[in-house]
């Protein structure tokens, strides 16, 4: 029985057409080796098992060639691997530099290649500068490393620095379908872009995770198999989620994310991977960004379909939701619940909307009769509604009898009342008005059609006057009472009742309250062209700043006691 040799050793790259992903690094090597434009120190950075050894190898081999080698020549006495890992001392290097003086006893060059070079002490890195700097011409440094940012300036300064980047999805999918070609196995797109995916961008953690699930599943190696090795949650999990959040059905939410734990798998890892599926589904919607989706061909499939039952404003809300739970997961005391409220939020996105005020249907006839019924209750005789006085255009004073009355026709189909007032703050301006809107809706102007007009005299205004303001005193108003009280009022060409205030705040708060006040004197007079004309004059204001003795000998002749009160305790002003 031959010995079990894992894919990473099998299958590493023999030359740099092999070599995964990095085809702009392989293509300056080769042109440096073609031209002699190769540097004598070089630097390869970049993270786990991307192919940085590998090429270091490749290279070591390529330039010792000479086209009388043999084809499985590895040129072993040529090439030095340290690992700096475990070699990072002083004396490390020293024994490395007493190496590099002696020059090769086969091939052109002696390469030596430090692995983890970030890894070296500082002694060793200052001991090493000098050889870096000036080593001898049979001699190549390639240092690798998945730490570049721990290596010092100097030495950085001193190599040719190559950047590996991570393998995309798709390269790793596409290098893990040839080497199950290879080994006759039979192998889904959807599994290997699950394993290319699980690898993060690394090679050889792709390889050895092929190894695992192909001694799992055999020679036929499906998504389902690969998800159930893994502990990785499959695209239909997601799927599903997605179609119950859609058609708001929370409870069932519930319980497959209950269902998903029982499984084993991590709150956290579930939401994160809905709040990537969301970012998947947005990926589909242009055709633009389907390069972007790094998925097998028919899970692409399947997030075609379904981004065709979402909107963009949808998505963008969801994408949000789940990565504020993502944020919060780590911190949160009780993290299911901190998953299924994000799960119940998310169901309630594409809740039908509630019925909004502007849709409230209100019968026009209702205003109507309302406005009819007001002004009829102010006429001497029958009155009709504003519409019908408008559309007649008769004279003010004009006897009744000669205008048709009738009553409101009621609409045959009532009409809906759009734009209707939001609610908002009653100490914001927009409050102020909103009530002005209201009360023009709620007290529409009413034209007053042979409504009495009888003379009154100042006396009786007064009279009436005074029997208003006790009646503000007997109902709780002292302040509009008072402020009703500061002038006497006078009346002016028959109808104008004059008051003068020493404010204007005197002034508003009397005009705001003139409604009923006019409602009430025109009906006691028996005239409905009463108007009230209020002035402001600030010099009165000073009759009422009371000085401390004036202001005592009110409250003593409101009660004489206080007097003896004072003398008592002998107190002054």
């Amino acid at each position: 029985m031959e010995p079990f040799i894992v894919s990473a050793r099998k299958y590493r790259p023999q030359t740099f057409r092999d070599v995964v992903g990095q085809q702009t690094i392989t293509d300056t090597l080769e042109n440096a080796i073609a031209h002699n434009h190769l540097a004598q120190a070089l630097l390869f950075c970049g993270p786990r098992g991307v192919g940085k050894t590998t090429c270091a190898r490749i290279l070591a081999k390529k330039i010792n060639e000479d086209g009388t080698e043999r084809e499985d020549e590895d040129f072993a006495f040529n090439i030095f691997e340290l690992d700096a890992a475990s070699n990072n001392s002083v004396d490390d290097i020293r024994s490395l530099i007493d190496q590099v003086r002696i020059p090769p006893q086969v091939g052109k060059y002696k390469v030596y290649i430090i692995d983890e070079v970030h890894m070296l002490s500082q002694s060793a890195f200052n001991a090493f500068l000098k050889t870096l700097e000036e080593p001898p011409k049979h001699a190549i440094f390639i240092l690798a490393t998945t730490e570049k940012h721990k290596i010092i300036p100097t030495i950085l300064s001193r190599c040719q620095i190559f950047d590996f980047k991570r393998i995309t999805v798709k390269d790793a999918a596409e290098y893990l379908k040839y080497i199950a070609e290879q080994q006759g196995v039979e192998a889904e797109d959807d599994a290997l872009h699950i394993i290319a995916q699980k690898a993060d961008g690394a090679m050889r953690d792709a390889l050895s995770i092929f190894d695992r699930v192909v001694s799992f599943s055999g020679k036929e190696l499906t998504r389902k198999a690969v998800t159930e090795n893994l502990n990785v949650l499959d695209y239909d999990t997601f799927f599903e989620t997605t179609d119950l959040i859609l058609e708001n059905r929370i409870p069932e939410l519930l319980l497959l994310f209950n269902k998903t734990l029982s499984l084993g798998f991590d709150g956290h890892h579930f939401i994160t991977g809905l709040t990537s599926h969301f970012r998947d589904l947005m990926v589909c919607r242009q055709p633009e960004t389907h390069i972007l989706l790094e998925v097998g061909e028919g899970a692409k499939t399947k997030y075609q379909e379904q981004s065709k039952k979402v909107s963009n404003e949808f998505l963008i809300k969801a994408i949000d939701i789940s990565n504020e739970g993502d944020l919060k997961y780590k911190a949160s005391k009780n993290q299911r619940l901190l998953v299924e409220l994000t799960l119940m939020k998310l169901a309630s996105l594409s809740f039908p909307a509630e019925k909004k005020k502007d849709d409230f249907i209100v019968p026009v006839t209702y205003y109507r009769q309302r406005d009819y019924e007001k002004v009829k209750k102010y006429s001497i005789t029958e009155q009709v509604p504003l519409a019908q006085v408008a559309e007649k255009k008769e004279p003010f004073g004009k006897k009744l009898d000669t205008v048709t009355t009738s009553e409101p026709k009621p609409l045959a189909q009532p009409i809906a009342l759009k734009n209707m007032p939001k609610r908002v703050s009653g100490l914001s301006l927009s409050s102020l008005k909103a009530k002005r809107e209201h009360e023009a809706v709620k007290n529409p102007e009413l034209i007053e059609v042979n409504l009495p007009q009888h003379l009154f005299s100042e006396q009786e205004m007064q009279k009436h006057w005074n029997d208003y303001v006790k009646k503000l005193e007997q109902q709780g108003k002292k302040i509009l009472a008072s402020n009703l009280q500061t002038d006497v009022p006078r009346l002016t060409n028959d109808t104008i009742i004059w008051l003068e205030f020493p404010n204007g705040t005197m002034k508003k708060e009397v005009e705001r309250e003139q409604g009923p006040l006019l409602h009430y004197l025109k009906e006691k007079l028996q005239n409905h062209a009463i108007e009230l004309k209020i002035s402001v004059n600030e010099e009165n204001a000073k009759k009422y700043a009371f000085t401390p003795e004036e202001k005592y000998q009110k409250l003593k002749e409101k009660n004489p006691a206080i007097e003896l009160l004072r003398k008592e305790f002998d107190l002054d002003f």
